[in-house]
């Protein structure tokens, strides 16, 4: 069933979240940032919150790596009949139009769950709704059922335009509009437009970053991230964006450790940021703890080596180093971790098939994701560990 936003009380919101390609790691994602214990999903990618507390979407969605859109409904619709919808359509739209000045209005829909009338004919009913009573509009459109989110964004569908969102399921009709989208080409700039990558040892995205660091549930901004294996600095650099003050990165190439901190200096530099305690350290993780405080780390959020990337022949072999690697890490994890502190680190599997699986020791697995595309070699398996 749908949930209504006029239940019990009339000061519930109802938001809902468009979730991203891997909807089980996006949904992980916001539960441990916003504490949700039950998971409402209407479709596979539409997840919805009812609360009494008002979420701000553009400042949230900007901290959250696996969300493409954030947005409320307005008004649930039992059995609508096509006029019933296109009013209910033409009335939230109207109200965007007035606080959207003066000019051409601009409005699209997007349509989830079951099969309804298809948005562009819906989309030209409100519009002929508008010019009837002498409105400049202007419909935008989509071959797909959902505008993606660089439609909505190179259009101004937010602050100066409205993506309306229909969801139908048993009969209901929830009605509501987008507030945020997920800001594309930051995120590309970020990945792309840094000044030092290193595409031969991989590169990890800043979305996935933004996750695991999410994943790691460090509520504090004073905690201490540590990324022992930091390559071009993604995960330092992530957390320096997201507002952690003190963040450690490690690693055993003199390279890594120079592109790091370059990337670091670019970062701050591009978004104006407040000077962390960062340190960049060239160091192994086999004997990390010769130079980190014992017991002094909250969380340790890493992509570490996964293995050969080109030219996997003997992949039993691959395996067995990268475990003894592994537990060698988780060893050394546990000397500097807190009591209670939480890895969130990244396993390959070869093939969708052959998993990693190091000696655990003192640490015990929460969950795990599996990340990545069809015809990938190399999927990276998201592993939380939380310290016994």
């Amino acid at each position: 069933m749908l949930y209504s936003i006029f239940m019990s009380n009339s000061n519930k919101h109802l938001y809902f979240f468009i979730l991203g390609s891997n909807p089980e790691l996006s949904f992980a994602e916001i539960a441990t940032v916003l504490g949700i214990k039950e998971k409402r999903l209407i479709t596979k990618e539409l997840l919805v919150l009812e609360t009494e507390n008002e979420i701000v979407p553009e400042n949230l969605i900007k901290k959250l790596g696996g969300i493409i859109k954030i947005g409320i409904f307005h008004e649930e619709l039992d059995n609508p009949d096509q006029l019933e919808l296109q009013l209910s359509l033409a009335k939230i739209a109207s109200k965007a139009k007035g606080a959207s000045g003066e000019g051409k209005f601009c409005f699209g829909i997007s349509a989830y769950g079951e099969s309804i009338q298809k948005p562009l004919a819906l989309g030209l009913e409100v519009k002929k709704y508008f010019r009837d009573q002498g409105l400049s509009c202007r419909l935008v459109t989509s071959r797909e059922p959902q505008l993606s989110s660089v439609v909505v964004t190179q259009n101004k569908l937010i602050g100066r335009g409205i993506e309306l969102v229909i969801v139908k399921k048993d009969g209901k009709v929830l009605v509501g509009q987008t507030l945020a989208v997920q800001d594309f080409k930051d995120l590309s700039k970020r990945d792309f437009g840094r000044p030092s990558r290193d595409d031969e040892s991989g590169m990890l995205p800043p979305k996935l970053a933004q996750i695991m660091i999410n994943l790691a549930g460090q509520k504090s901004l004073e905690a201490t991230i540590l990324d022992p294996f930091c390559g071009s600095g993604t995960v330092v650099t992530e957390a320096m964006l997201m507002g952690f003050q003190n963040l450690i990165g490690a690693d055993l190439s003199p390279k890594a450790v120079s592109d790091t901190r370059e990337n670091v200096n670019w970062m701050r530099k591009r978004y104006d940021l407040e000077r962390a305690n960062i340190k960049i350290i060239n160091r192994n993780v086999v004997n990390l703890s010769k130079v980190i405080k014992a017991s002094s780390v909250d969380a340790i959020v890493t992509e570490p080596y996964l293995g050969p990337q080109r030219g996997l022949k003997n992949i039993p072999l691959v395996i067995t180093e990268l475990e003894d690697l592994y537990t060698q890490a988780l060893r050394q994890f546990d000397l500097i971790l807190k009591p209670g502190g939480r890895v969130v680190m990244i396993w390959p599997v070869f093939y969708g098939e052959n998993h990693i699986e190091p000696r655990l020791g003192n640490f015990t697995k929460v969950y795990s994701v599996l990340y990545g595309r069809s015809g990938q070699k190399v999927f990276r398996e998201v592993v939380v560990l939380d310290k016994k």
